[in-house]
């Protein structure tokens, strides 16, 4: 972290010194005022950034249980009958709702959508422990993102447990209109901190994600359970503790406080 912050204050100096013409000065002048603002705002920020996926690592993902029951199939009969590129549309937001509804299924047999939706809302739940971990880390000042594959409907999830009490919702596939694993969407989240890749972490359920994050310099954690991710957050130097008044915190106190 050391070589990073001392980069932009070489380069500061010697933009200082190097003698030039008024119109290159000019511009030296605002290469040099740019280079100690990102100084700075690394001197300042804490680091490192951490990048959570939503679905099965925050959130539980109803998918595979709850909407399978609700169309009275098994998950390999949903999956056999449903259009196989349309959820993935619908999470790059190339298709609304409504389009989705008519080609969820391959032979485009009408559903309940506000069914399905409901569905969804029932079965949306922090995993478990999961919520005291981001409230810890919250605590303790680190900057957090969600960066993840789904649809408009996240804002349901949002509505439900308040997500943004933690995180921002900076990067949804359904908004920049690229999927993890593809390695743009890493590129492009790279570029919106204005950070270097080894100062981010990503979590993630999926292992092909986490080595696509690797592959792009981010540091990767395969996200398996809380304790796991606790115990691999604190290899890298992350701390995951909480003041004594939200560790002895009771449970429903601690939702009331996150609904409200």
């Amino acid at each position: 972290m050391m070589m990073v912050q001392c980069r932009p204050a070489a380069a500061i100096f010697s933009l200082s010194l190097k003698p030039s013409s008024s119109s290159s000065s000019s511009s030296s002048s605002s290469s040099a005022k740019m280079a100690l603002n990102n100084f700075n705002k690394n001197r300042t920020r804490k680091l490192p950034v951490l990048l959570f996926d939503v679905m099965d690592t925050i959130v539980r993902d109803p998918f595979y249980h709850d909407v399978p029951a609700f169309f009275r199939m098994s998950l390999k009969e949903l999956i056999e009958c449903k259009d196989p590129t349309a959820w993935i549309e619908f999470e790059k937001g190339l298709i609304n709702e409504t389009e989705l509804a008519r080609k969820f299924f391959k032979d485009g047999r009408p559903f309940d959508l506000e069914g399905l939706k409901n569905c969804m809302r029932r079965g949306y739940a922090y995993i478990e422990g999961v919520d005291g971990l981001l409230h810890a880390l919250k605590q303790n000042n680190y900057e957090m993102h969600a960066f993840t594959n789904y649809p408009i409907w996240y804002e349901m999830i949002e509505d439900k447990l308040k997500l943004s009490s933690y995180l921002s919702w900076s990067f949804c596939s359904c908004i920049t209109g690229k999927r993890k694993p593809e390695p743009d969407f890493y590129l492009e989240v790279l570029r919106h901190l204005d950070v270097e890749p080894a100062s981010c972490i990503f979590i993630d359920d999926r292992l092909r994600n986490v080595e696509a994050a690797m592959d792009a310099g981010i540091i990767g954690l395969h996200f398996k359970d809380v304790n796991l991710l606790c115990q691999d957050l604190s290899l890298q130097g992350i701390d995951i503790s909480a003041n004594k008044h939200n560790r002895n915190q009771d449970p429903a106190e601690h939702e009331q406080e996150h609904l409200s």
